[in-house]
């Protein structure tokens, strides 16, 4: 089943790719530099990432992959659609979460409030949601829920990311209980083709994201883990 499983993901991934992505990254994670525990924490990870805009709304979808030195040790997607038929900037928020090894399908539904200012530099959403977590001996939590973006320096800077915060009963690999977990991924990227001798076409980006959790997956406690990356664009 696991096996039927990854093939679908690299079959999205790859048509992702090809045909709708909007960009595509390359980490490389210091975690398992910075913490004893996590020393077999994957180095290398991609994600594919596509925000598309309608009359309807929009959808947002990422995939992530991490590597090990033989294998992909794990693989994890996002998909979200905003439905909105009216002017207000609230829309209904639908969105499913799964992945390999501990990761237990969710099934989400709430409310997001969006705001962009009249440019596009920058932007934020919120949401409120119900989160149905499939094999959870408590299946119905919650998920609070902020992404943003701003882009600055004449357009040689963007600072976006993401912060979750939601309900989910588990327990650490040292056997502990938690509850509530909350991760942050805040990237901030460097634009080549903002240079004035750089083609406008070469969309590459070099940057940086921290993952900031605290109880998340098998973890105790905070964790901060940096990576180096690289981004690239598709327009």
């Amino acid at each position: 089943m696991r096996k039927q499983v990854f093939i679908l993901i690299m079959g999205l991934l790859l048509s992702v790719v090809t045909v709708n992505a909007q960009n595509i990254q390359l980490h490389y994670d210091f975690g398992n530099n910075v913490y004893d525990e996590l020393s077999d924490r994957a180095k290398i990870t991609t994600t594919v990432e596509m925000f598309r805009p309608d009359k309807w709304g929009s959808t947002f979808f990422f995939v992530d992959m991490d590597y090990a030195d033989n294998a992909v040790a794990s693989a994890y997607w996002e998909i979200a659609r905003e439905l909105k038929f009216w002017e207000a900037p609230v829309s209904a928020h639908l969105e499913y979460n799964g992945g390999l090894n501990y990761i237990k399908n969710s099934y989400l539904a709430g409310a997001t409030y969006s705001y962009n200012n009249k440019d596009f530099s920058k932007g934020f959403t919120v949401s409120a949601l119900y989160k149905y977590i499939c094999g959870n001996e408590s299946k119905n939590n919650f998920q609070l829920t902020g992404t943003w973006y701003v882009n600055f320096g004449k357009g040689k800077f963007s600072f976006s990311g993401f912060a979750d915060f939601w309900r989910e009963k588990h327990t650490d690999r040292d056997g502990n209980k938690h509850e509530f977990t909350f991760i942050t991924e805040p990237q901030l990227w460097f634009n080549l083709n903002a240079l004035e001798c750089v083609d406008n076409d070469f969309n590459l980006s070099v940057g940086t994201e921290w993952e900031i959790s605290s109880n998340f997956a098998l973890n105790k406690g905070w964790y901060w883990n940096p990576t180096v990356a690289l981004k690239w664009t598709f327009k």
